[in-house]
């Protein structure tokens, strides 16, 4: 199939309005027909779509397949991504050895023993909004009182951000991370973003805390070793990626439990079972994977998937989402099933670039998901699904707000 063919389908497809939870249905047709196959994107390129989970991990280990948003026939989202990587990249969108050089500088603060310690913080955050949320009226909205509050709260702890400018930094990851924003959009909240994150450094430069960004200026631009504008774009990626996907998975994970009772009792039930409520979390990333996009890479050299040969050059979009409701993986994969722990999904991307805050990530949804229905037995949905505002048009997908009483 040539990059010219008008036969390959559009990607991303739509998802089936009475299905809001799963991928949409045409990903599963492709996974079980062609796991690698040629699909549409928005500027008219033909890049390979791969959907199943073997051939996913296969190019997402493949050194031949790069992250690197510079290189040409790399397949960008959308042109407001297209902008806003030409603003400058951090180590996500870079290879070996940059990309082990500034990713080695982080590692010391997200293991899973260093996050463990914040762990009764992250409690007291969550009790904490949970007992404002119980004091306000009903219906609350679920994203704004918990689901973007505790990631907030949790991050700019970390890297030593002052919670006020939360409501700076949501506004504008919402713009970098939507589908439809403008490039001139995408691209002067990128500025804006930057420019704040750069008054950051200067004022831990001035007078360091104990916080991540704090130790990063004492290390490394007092050191010689990053400059001013690289540790402003570290901050950014920690910060966007930091509270982003994890509102999502609370406020996405809390509709689709609700939707289904008997799993939620199940989890209910066993609150107070780490082990267990660690199990439900795996099973929720897996069946949610709200990183719905797909990882995006482009060949450097020719290398063949599953009997496809993917040319040197080429766009290639590892769609996780639909590998991980492989049935050659996951028994019944449509099935949520709490006691499952499918440890080996690969919602967190897979290979050199797997996600560096997946413990941080971790830790917060099991606190919520340990802790919010238990507080609150009687919590329920205040609107149908069929109602709800789902972030289509965003590339972490989630709900734009949800309702809820008790």
């Amino acid at each position: 199939m040539t990059s010219s063919d008008s036969t390959c389908p559009a990607y991303p497809m739509a998802r089936d309005p009475k299905c809001p939870f799963d991928p949409p249905r045409e990903l599963a047709r492709l996974q079980a027909e062609a796991p690698v196959s040629r699909v549409t994107q928005w500027d008219g390129g033909t890049p390979w779509l791969v959907t199943g989970y073997d051939e996913l991990r296969a190019v997402l280990a493949d050194r031949r397949a790069s992250g690197d948003t510079a290189l040409p026939g790399f397949p960008h989202m959308s042109a407001s991504m297209a902008a806003r990587h030409s603003k400058g990249r951090t180590f996500i969108n870079m290879d070996d050895p940059d990309h082990a050089a500034q990713r080695r500088k982080l590692n010391a603060d997200f293991t899973v023993r260093r996050i463990e310690t914040m762990r009764p913080k992250v409690q007291q955050i969550v009790d904490g909004l949970i007992d404002d949320m119980l004091a306000s009226p009903k219906p609350a909205d679920l994203v704004q009182a918990l689901a973007l509050p505790v990631p907030s709260l949790v991050i700019c702890e970390l890297l030593g951000v002052p919670y006020e400018d939360r409501a700076l930094f949501h506004r504008l990851s919402v713009t970098l991370n939507s589908q439809t924003a403008t490039p001139a959009a995408s691209a002067a909240a990128m500025d804006d973003l930057i420019a704040y994150l750069e008054g950051l450094v200067d004022r831990k430069n001035a007078d360091p805390g104990n916080d991540l960004l704090s130790r990063l200026v004492v290390s490394e631009l007092r050191g010689g070793t990053m400059a001013r504008d690289e540790l402003a774009r570290m901050a950014r990626l920690l910060l966007v990626a930091g509270h982003d996907t994890t509102a999502n998975m609370i406020a996405l994970g809390t509709a689709l439990l609700l939707e289904n009772p008997d799993e939620l009792a199940r989890l209910r039930e066993k609150s107070d079972d780490l082990a267990f409520v660690s199990s439900a979390v795996e099973e929720l990333l897996r069946y949610l994977t709200v990183t719905h996009l797909g990882r995006r890479r482009v060949a450097l050299e020719d290398l063949d998937v599953d009997g496809a040969h993917i040319a040197a050059g080429e766009g290639i979009i590892a769609a996780a989402d639909i590998a991980n409701r492989d049935p050659r993986v996951f028994a019944d994969p449509d099935r949520l099933d709490l006691g499952r722990n499918p440890r080996e999904h690969v919602a967190f991307g897979f290979g050199i670039h797997q996600c560096l805050g997946q413990s941080l990530a971790r830790l917060e949804l099991q606190v919520v998901y340990g802790t919010l229905y238990k507080r609150i037995p009687t919590l329920a949905l205040a609107e149908p699904v069929d109602k709800l505002d789902f972030k289509h048009e965003l590339a972490v997908y989630g709900l734009n707000a949800l309702p809820v009483t008790w």
